[in-house]
């Protein structure tokens, strides 16, 4: 009978430290958790204050202190956004006859222009990320760090520089003047070298000996196999090129080429100061089909940070 809680004892002890750790364990996960989600409210209020401000009048946007939630919603400030942008026609498409509201104009050239861009930018990247990985050729190394050695390079060091060519080529004020430039990106031809790398070189000697040219290898076995990561090129190429302010507000000078962020900045200011309803708008306006894209295509997205990591 001795003997019994000498064995209890332990059996005891350890539910308890179980239970203690079980507590411990818990209550960082509620610690996190709330951290978590004061990040996320953090994070997403502005968003927030866009949409809000976009359906407050315009007398309330610079109301103090301000409504968090408006008491008023209305959609003037939309119809206001319209009618003060005009008409303008589908120059992109050479339609110049068809005329439509310059906002909806607007909207057709960025996506026109992005969708063109990302195609061309993913097929460039793709074979110059093939080149490098499969293709040893004097001097490839170094070629590949000196691209990569651009991503140093700000933007605007090289705006004048571009604007100089596309003067030169006569492409200002052009379509062509705004994609040229972008038809290949460092981060792009990085990401596809790392991918493609990593497939087995038999499937290459494999399709070579049933008699596979060079581009029915790439085009029968390279790009299915690296479809994940060209659709990551594609998802940040797009999300780039429909964003893209600077370079277009630099070539494009006739209304109906502006793409929607260009034309929205000729819109927010008035004689008598900022038009915030307006402002809040159209950049809500332009925000929607990104906030589409993301959620649709948010696996892509997170799979975009990690296929850079692969090591070859």
């Amino acid at each position: 009978m001795a003997s019994e809680p000498a064995i209890e004892q332990p059996a005891v002890l350890g539910r308890t430290q179980s239970a203690g750790s079980n507590l411990g364990d818990r209550f960082w996960q509620i610690v996190i958790l709330a951290i978590l989600i004061l990040a996320a409210s953090v994070s997403l209020f502005p968003l927030y204050w866009l949409f809000v401000t976009a359906i407050t009048p315009a007398s309330a946007t610079v109301k103090l202190p301000p409504e968090l939630i408006p008491s008023n919603p209305t959609l003037d400030n939309i119809t206001n956004l319209i009618q003060v942008s005009g008409a303008g026609g589908l120059r992109v498409l050479g339609l110049e006859g068809i005329r439509m509201s310059r906002m909806l104009l607007w909207f057709v050239n960025t996506l026109l222009l992005a969708l063109v861009s990302t195609g061309v930018h993913v097929l460039f990247d793709t074979m110059a990320g093939y080149a490098f990985a499969k293709r040893k050729f004097p001097g490839s190394n170094l070629f590949f760090w000196m691209i990569l050695a651009a991503l140093m390079i700000p933007a605007q060091v090289t705006l004048v520089p571009l604007y100089l060519m596309i003067t030169q080529f006569k492409l200002v004020n052009t379509f062509a003047g705004v994609l040229l430039p972008g038809l290949a990106d460092v981060i792009g031809i990085f990401l596809l070298k790392q991918y493609i790398q990593t497939m087995p070189r038999e499937l290459e000697e494999a399709a070579r000996m049933d008699g596979a040219s060079e581009w029915k290898t790439f085009t029968n076995v390279i790009v299915p196999l690296a479809a994940p990561a060209m659709a990551v090129t594609a998802i940040f190429a797009f999300q780039r090129y429909w964003n893209s302010f600077l370079w277009p507000l630099v070539v494009l000078q006739n209304p109906d080429l502006f793409t929607l962020q260009v034309g929205l900045s000729y819109l927010y200011n008035s004689e008598f100061g900022t038009n915030y309803g307006l402002l809040m708008s159209g950049a809500a306006l332009a925000s929607i089909p990104m906030i589409i894209f993301f959620f649709s295509f948010q696996r892509y997205f997170m799979q975009g940070l990690r296929v850079g990591a692969v090591k070859g």
